[in-house]
């Protein structure tokens, strides 16, 4: 099969998180049943806003859970530890096929990670970065002296089959205090930061913009598929 050229975007508010993770789980399986059949389909993306939850990895730990209050927990099957989703944050999943477009695991990681870090730089102060770090994944905000101020977005997949789903949750406009009734990603003392105590951000812009860069990424890859 050719690589792909172009994915579909779809757009869920204020969505459950189980039943939002039961639709993209059947979705990657019967892709992937498509796939063993010959039949291609599109790629997808998924811009989702989470009703407020808590939710820990295949391998998370508990212990990274501190305190519990009102906000449901739910175990899931991405990598990773503990984190929240919810309101004014904005979260993509990726259910692409890594193996059509030529990406590894590795590949999938960076790409998210830089795509972030294109979206959020625009919005931070002069001399301040956003860098992944190798020993955490994510995005991390670096003030001018180059001393790390915490951490903006977080990001975990799981691959099932070279189909790629879950993905990264960028922190905008939402409340950060439910990152203290937990180790965000099983770190603790972690300090989580949103983009919007650094400058006044529109979250639909910031949406588009992410989605454009991510078409960016996925365009380049089919062109260089097609000239090798």
């Amino acid at each position: 099969m050719s690589t792909p050229t172009d994915f579909q975007v779809h757009y869920f508010n204020q969505a459950d998180y189980e039943k939002t993770h039961e639709a993209m789980l059947n979705k990657t399986l019967q892709r992937i049943e498509k796939k063993q059949q010959g039949i291609a389909t599109p790629d997808e993306l998924w811009i989702v806003e989470h009703q407020d939850v808590y939710t820990l990895g295949q391998a998370g730990k508990t212990e990274h859970i501190l305190q519990k209050n009102n906000t449901p927990i739910v175990k899931t099957d991405r990598g990773g530890q503990v984190t929240w989703h919810g309101r004014g944050q904005l979260v993509v999943y990726f259910l692409f096929d890594i193996n059509a477009l030529h990406w590894g695991v590795r590949d999938l990681v960076t790409h998210a990670e830089n795509i972030i870090i294109r979206t959020v730089t625009p919005y931070l102060p002069t001399n301040f970065s956003a860098k992944a770090r190798q020993d955490a994944p994510g995005v991390y905000v670096y003030n001018a002296d180059g001393v790390e101020l915490g951490k903006i977005a977080s990001l975990g997949f799981k691959i099932k089959h070279g189909f790629s789903y879950h993905g990264i949750a960028l922190n905008l406009v939402n409340d950060l205090t439910p990152f203290n009734l937990i180790n965000p990603c099983g770190y603790a003392g972690m300090t989580m930061l949103r983009l919007a105590d650094f400058a006044s951000i529109n979250v639909a812009c910031i949406t588009d913009e992410f989605i454009d860069k991510v078409r960016m990424v996925y365009k380049t890859s089919a062109d260089n598929d097609s000239q090798s």
